[in-house]
């Protein structure tokens, strides 16, 4: 295969593939007094809101969008030079990289020349929507004329996609995602508990006793501050609370997951109703997420295998399978003129 890499630019995460090594680390980075690169990927993450003033800590893709294409830039190239260990590579250099279906040509053309303006020299770029990649990442045989429905529930978008043919035919992305949850958890314990937590207790504890449907009451421990007294302490938190507070934003992806239900062609549902809904993506992992889309559409709902890697995997399923070659393209093929 050379050296060929898959690129998976999501908003928490950041995935790179090359043959058989995937990295899968935060998308963050770490700048400290405006310009030096501090840390990047998992180190920056454990800096997240505990640094100084002078050090700032961020993520460079909203609502999986680019949105800071410097620091990006310098992710793309931090993240590449750890891949190889930091060995230089000579040699032709191919990219794959999986773009969101449901952005403006604008936010899509961003993705490209992310890699065409970084300092590793590529011989060619070729873009896959990005529920193709996830679809084949699951398995899944994409060229055939069979409906197939994903949902990769990420970290600030769910994307919600039926294909066939190696195509898209009908797509939705929404803005609620991983954080959205981590918000109003947030928010409930302060309410029942006078206690305030940050977003990585929050995302701690919907990971420990999050569910997506009501079940028997357990408790994790939340360690935050106390609204009233204001000093720190640790709090038992039940998961009736958690449940009561993702119920909502689990609704409205749910909604989503109708309406494009609704608006598929009949012949494409029946394969869906054949198959099943295949559902991606970080978020996907929340407790119980698999009963609640069932006892919601009546389908049976398949969770991909390693949900939050599947797109990264399909990337490279798209360069080791020769049927694939079809669903990568150039921008010059179809975003813009």
């Amino acid at each position: 295969m050379g050296n060929v890499y898959g690129i998976d630019i999501g908003t928490s995460n950041f995935k790179m593939c090359s043959q058989d090594k995937i990295l899968n680390e935060k998308n963050m980075i770490a700048i400290a007094n405006g310009r030096e690169l501090l840390a990047f990927g998992d180190d920056a993450y454990d800096m997240y809101e505990k640094a100084p003033e002078n050090i700032s800590v961020s993520y460079p893709v909203k609502f999986g969008v680019i949105a800071d294409i410097e620091n990006m830039q310098t992710l793309l190239m931090s993240f590449y030079n750890k891949i190889n260990d930091n060995k230089k590579l000579t040699g032709n250099i191919d990219f794959y990289v999986a773009v969101p279906t449901d952005v403006t040509e604008v936010e899509k053309r961003a993705f490209y020349e992310l890699v065409v303006d970084s300092k590793v020299k590529a011989k060619n770029i070729y873009i896959v929507d990005k529920p193709v990649a996830d679809a084949i990442g699951a398995g899944l045989d994409v060229t055939k004329s069979k409906g197939i429905m994903i949902v990769n529930v990420g970290a600030e978008t769910t994307e919600i996609s039926v294909l066939s043919l190696g195509g898209i035919v009908i797509s939705k992305s929404i803005k609620i995602g991983g954080n959205k949850l981590d918000e109003v958890i947030i928010s409930a314990i302060r309410k029942a508990y006078n206690l305030v937590i940050g977003t990585k207790t929050a995302e701690g504890i919907k990971k420990e006793i999050g569910s997506a449907v009501k079940t028997d009451e357990s408790f994790a421990q939340g360690f935050g501050r106390n609204v009233l007294s204001g000093l720190p302490v640790s709090v038992d938190i039940s998961s009736d609370v958690v449940y009561q507070a993702i119920v909502d934003p689990l609704h409205a992806i749910m909604d989503a997951i109708k309406m494009i239900l609704e608006r598929t062609p009949p012949e494409l549902a029946a394969d869906i109703i054949k198959n099943g809904i295949y559902v991606s993506g970080g978020t996907s992992q929340i407790g119980n997420m698999e009963k609640f889309i069932t006892q919601e559409t009546n389908l049976k709902v398949n969770i991909v295998e390693n949900p939050s890697e599947s797109v990264v995997r399909g990337l490279m399923g798209v360069v080791s399978n020769p049927d694939f070659a079809g669903v990568a393209y150039t921008p010059q093929d179809r975003i813009y003129d």
